[in-house]
């Protein structure tokens, strides 16, 4: 039996979720601890193990952060 750390989510539950916005499919970003909906351009944040599926948490994709690359042009 295989037993993950408390702080990631049950691997089983990552292939169920799917973005509340877009019924989407999700990419779990293991760095970042987040799931990705490239179609929503969101990324919804992980607590203590935990998927946040609320909009209203999800980072923005489309936000400008330090790993954002520059505009083209």
């Amino acid at each position: 039996m295989t037993t993950t750390p408390s702080s990631e989510p049950d691997p089983r539950l990552l292939e169920v979720l799917v973005c509340p916005v877009t019924r989407g499919p999700l990419r779990y970003d293991r760095d970042r601890r987040e799931l990705v909906s490239e179609g929503a351009r969101l990324a919804y944040p992980i607590r203590d193990g935990v998927p946040v599926m609320l909009p209203e948490e999800a980072r923005s994709l489309d936000e400008a952060g330090p790993d954002a690359a520059p505009p083209a042009g």
